[in-house]
């Protein structure tokens, strides 16, 4: 059983919000690297004409090191850092209702 503070723990940072929205609304696993193409995207604004890659590499490194596995301390996210890929399976309520509402009020790809 997930509590709500935990849900709130792995709400808590912006990257790894983003990342769980997008999980949240697919089936079945993602790559990582649509993961930070994803992050990048929704936290431009505008979205610059040139992306850097240092800027997606330091994306990259810190879902890897840090927001994917503190991610998958839960059990209903599995990431596998060998095939680079991740997802949400079996996901409690009160995790979608969190999440749902969270990405309402924050509206990242607008």
């Amino acid at each position: 059983m997930v509590t709500v503070g935990t849900v709130f723990e792995l709400l808590e940072e912006k990257r790894r919000r983003y990342v769980l929205y997008y999980l949240y609304e697919r089936d079945g696993p993602v790559g990582v690297e649509e993961l930070v193409k994803t992050v990048d995207e929704w936290e431009d604004e505008p979205p610059p004409q040139n992306r850097s890659l240092d800027r997606f590499e330091e994306i990259a490194l810190e879902l890897k090191h840090t927001h994917l596995p503190k991610s998958a301390e839960v059990e209903f996210v599995q990431y596998d850092p060998d095939q680079n890929i991740v997802q949400i399976q079996g996901s409690p309520h009160e995790f979608d209702t969190f999440v749902t509402v969270a990405r309402l009020v924050e509206k990242p790809e607008e």
